[in-house]
């Protein structure tokens, strides 16, 4: 690689990694608040914490990595164009193409990085958060089983328990729950279990008095049981693992779902097929974004004044071709015979930046004035003179 390439491969790197730290930094402090207060409000320690941070942000770096490649590639470009850098480099024979070589390689690299993560990464961090939402969930029920207290749970239920057994039985229950208006319910057994079933955690209460007292007539019934199921999903603070959604999925099992995985998700097998092409397009568009910053501000030209304009004419660009990658997705997901529609973004990025790197090849209307004025000025014997303050 030739020295050229080096240096701008290495300011790119060096720019796309301040810019991913920062914005992974940016949005995991956003879900991470949340996160925060609703571990510790459970009684869970800060490596709880920690631990359920760390598997969010895969997630969030597959999201930031298009952003952080077009905000590295702007930056350089901007920062080698004020600097005359880029001319240099363009009156020792370097070409636009030639010019975009070390950006193109460097979005291959965000490409390779992104592939690791929305096949690998992400479907394993996000089946590990799921598994110790369960987990700790299944804890905090246990931390509400205090023997000789009153406990709330939740708003509106009241649990008592005498005693519980070293074989895990609960003795002597007490549990009332106001959370319906206009109706308490209270239920108290000798003896009760609690078992987990696929649709939640069940307190199964024997040898007991149901009472129902309706608040607005205050008329109070009673039942006597041998045993009664109740439905304690309310103390869970967190979902029970139980079907996978699509981001905790494998890329092979989504290209080609079996009727079990059709089940499990309750997506149609055209979505589930645009869903894995989908990871694959999210790779190649980041080498679409990094070439755009590049492109866009390279057509523009030397210019002491900077490119701001190129700037933001570069971030409307990347904004509707995201428009458009979200729009191909959906539609992709209605058909098999879609599925390619997921690639047009990428497509139209692509075709776009070749357009402009060759418009930028061409010389500008104001550069042939110039010449001409150079070739006139040569022909009468005169010496010419710069124009414009550009050479």
């Amino acid at each position: 690689m030739a020295r050229f390439d080096r240096y701008m491969l290495s300011q790119l790197v060096m720019l796309f990694g301040f810019y991913g730290l920062v914005l992974v930094l940016l949005f995991w402090v956003n879900r991470a608040v949340l996160l925060f207060d609703k571990l510790i409000a459970s009684g869970q320690t800060a490596l709880v914490f920690l631990e359920f941070s760390a598997m969010i942000v895969p997630g969030v770096i597959v999201f930031i990595i298009p952003i952080a490649s077009f905000a590295a590639s702007v930056s350089v470009t901007n920062r080698l164009n004020s600097e005359s850098e880029l001319v240099v480099a363009q009156a020792a024979g370097f070409g636009p193409f030639r010019l975009a070589r070390p950006v193109l390689i460097f979005g291959l690299f965000t490409a390779l990085f992104m592939l690791v993560l929305t096949h690998v990464l992400v479907p394993m961090s996000q089946l590990r958060f799921a598994e110790r939402q369960a987990e700790v969930s299944e804890n905090i029920t246990a931390r509400f089983l205090t023997e000789g207290s009153f406990v709330h749970p939740v708003k509106g239920m009241t649990l008592y328990i005498r005693e519980i057994s070293a074989a895990g039985e609960l003795q002597d229950i007490f549990l009332s729950d106001e959370r319906e208006a206009g109706q308490k319910y209270t239920y108290t057994a000798k003896k009760a279990l609690i078992l987990r079933t696929d649709a939640g955690p069940r307190l199964i209460m024997f040898d007991g008095l149901a009472q129902v007292l309706n608040t607005k007539t205050q008329r109070l019934s009673t039942t006597g049981f041998k045993n009664f199921t109740y439905d304690i999903s309310a103390l869970m603070a967190g979902p029970v693992i139980g079907n996978r959604a699509v981001t905790q999925i494998y890329t092979p099992e989504l290209l080609d779902p079996p009727d079990t995985t059709l089940e499990e998700t309750g997506e149609t097998r055209a979505a589930l097929r645009a869903e894995g092409h989908f990871r694959n397009a999210q790779a190649l568009y980041s080498v679409v974004t990094a070439l755009s910053g590049f492109s866009m501000l390279i057509v523009a030209g030397f210019s002491r004044f900077g490119l701001w304009r190129q700037v933001v004419l570069a971030l409307g660009t990347v904004a509707l071709l995201q428009t458009l990658d979200n729009t191909m997705l959906d539609m992709a997901r209605r058909s098999d015979s879609a599925l390619w529609l997921v690639y047009v973004a990428t497509g139209v990025g692509a075709v776009f930046n070749i357009v402009v790197l060759i418009l930028a090849s061409r010389p500008s209307p104001r550069d042939l004035r110039i010449r001409r004025r150079t070739l006139r000025a040569l022909a009468r014997g005169e010496d010419p003179q710069p124009v414009g303050g550009t050479a």
